[in-house]
């Protein structure tokens, strides 16, 4: 590998610069900019999409095509109301928020609090951090955390905050949500003042009409989430399937949230993709299968190269409504570690509620014990959006190369990268353009390739390692002698002279999806 110093930022300025990569670069644009945009609303442009649909199809394979007794379906974005009285989205979808008076800006309440703990906890990893330096290998972290009176100080604070905010949470007090932001002395990050209104909840759900009519009979929604569309389809996927339990459906697409405190780029967005497999269990059985999908989700983002300590688990302060254990695998953004995935044990809540609202019966008839009962449900949901921002946030990095330039290169996996092959042409005459073209027809049946032949060979690399394109295929005039190329691979930028019948067999061994298990 090229000797290189690595000179990516870090925090907010890393995530500026993302933001920016990504508009310049084709990966994702403001929605509707000539119109001056559309707030947490945003597009994918040619790069973005495909990066997108492969990480897509990456998840379906892996929960779809390799489990044989999990099955995909795709539910309408339109369903009857009664769906969302019935799941209690109508009721008790919301959000605690909160504004400040002099700055006119809205906050979600929960997000406040657990910044303010955020804050705290980088304290204690500053904490640690110093004493690694200090202690070397002989470092025992876990001991310097249980006995580090200024760690333990903070630790408590922490715990103290959290017990205190759930409570309030699960009490539904919204005054007392108020009253830790002022205990907590949060303040206002635009007006730096403490001025601030009364907590109220605010639901969530995008409403509009169907039909030429408008009366409130024909309100409907945008769903919220994908996941009822697997509930109602239960009876006719498990009949139709012959399916038995244990077994899952899952499924991809569109929700809409009305989100007030919409912010971090395409982290929390109005319009967003979701990925989520609810998997139908004996009741009884719902936390061995709980504790079964938290890891195998865990291990699943780690095929992805992420660092250990990229990831983490963390258990909901409130259950919500439906479930009887709930954690989040939690992944460290630019702006600190958020929620990536959801784990949820969901119990009976969803299918019962179907039924009684439905009058129709919702329940599996087991032959092993020949019963009739309603299946309890272990939940795995993850945001695709949240992960193509988790992917490209690990991606992304700035170089000082040997020779004193600079390079800014998308370390993506191979079978993620929107292109994985660009042919070069390394003149545009004397019969490598088509020569290079000839190589490229035969690539594209099997790749999503890219041919260029603008600017000098250099600036070429340079744009394809910012786009993260992983091989980089050159045509040269020995090429027309002996049928060779170069190959040069993004992350070394080391190259090699290969036979041109040999480039498919190489892209195909780098990315194919085995090797990533």
């Amino acid at each position: 590998m090229i000797n290189t110093t690595d000179t990516t930022p870090k925090g907010d300025e890393l995530f500026k610069n993302i933001i920016s990569h990504c508009k310049e670069y084709g990966y994702i644009f403001p929605s509707s900019e000539i119109y001056d945009g559309l707030s947490a609303v945003y597009d994918y442009g040619q790069y973005g999409a495909e990066l997108k649909k492969n990480i897509r199809d990456y998840w379906w394979k892996s929960m779809v095509q390799r489990h044989e007794n999990i099955v995909g379906i795709d539910s309408a974005i339109f369903m009857h109301p009664t769906v969302w009285k019935a799941s209690g989205h109508v009721d008790a979808f919301s959000d605690p928020l909160i504004d400040n008076k002099d700055s006119k800006k809205r906050y979600r309440a929960d997000v406040l609090i657990e910044d303010a703990m955020a804050k705290i906890d980088a304290k204690i990893q500053k904490e640690v951090d110093k004493a690694k330096g200090r202690f070397g290998e002989s470092f025992d972290e876990q001991q310097y955390r249980n006995t580090n009176p200024r760690v333990m100080e903070y630790q408590t604070k922490i715990d103290a905050i959290e017990a205190r905010f759930k409570a309030a949470l699960e009490a539904n007090d919204l005054a007392e949500v108020k009253q830790i932001i002022v205990d907590l002395e949060i303040v206002c990050p635009v007006s730096g003042s403490r001025n601030w209104t009364d907590v109220r909840q605010f639901n969530l759900m995008f409403s509009t009409r169907m039909g030429s009519v408008s009366d409130d009979s024909d309100l409907i929604y945008l769903r919220p989430e994908t996941a009822q569309g697997i509930f109602v389809n239960f009876l006719n996927v498990q009949k139709s399937g012959r399916m038995k339990i244990p077994f899952g459906i899952a499924q991809t697409g569109k929700a809409f949230r009305n989100e007030i405190v919409a912010r971090q780029f395409i982290f929390r967005m109005r319009e967003f993709e979701q990925m989520e497999m609810q998997y139908f269990v004996r009741p009884g059985e719902e936390m061995q299968w709980y504790n079964y999908w938290k890891e195998e989700r865990m291990k699943w983002h780690r095929t992805l190269g992420f660092a250990d300590s990229k990831h983490r688990f963390h258990d909901h302060l409130k259950l919500a409504h439906y479930a009887n254990a709930a954690c989040d695998i939690e992944y460290e953004f630019p702006f600190g570690f958020k929620e990536l995935e959801g784990i949820h044990s969901r119990t009976d809540f969803d299918l019962k509620k179907h039924e009684e609202f439905s009058g129709k019966k919702l329940q599996y008839f087991d032959p092993e014990l020949n019963e009739n009962y309603t299946p309890y449900v272990v939940e795995t949901s993850i945001g695709l959006d949240r992960m193509f921002l988790a992917i490209l946030s690990n991606a992304y990095h700035e170089e000082k190369l040997e020779d004193g330039s600079d390079r800014v290169v998308l370390r993506l996996p191979d079978f993620l990268a929107p292109i994985k092959a660009t042919v070069m042409p390394l003149v545009k005459k004397e019969g490598l353009p088509e020569k290079a073209r000839e190589i490229m027809d035969v690539l594209t049946w099997d790749f999503n390739c890219q041919y260029d032949e603008k600017d000098s060979i250099g600036k070429r690399y340079r744009r394809q390692d910012a786009i993260g394109t992983p091989f980089c295929i050159t045509v040269d005039h020995q090429t027309l002698e002996d049928n060779t190329v170069t190959i040069r691979y993004r992350d070394t930028m080391l190259q090699d002279r290969i036979s041109a019948d040999k480039i498919s067999g190489i892209i195909t061994e780098k990315v194919k999806l085995k090797k990533q298990e």
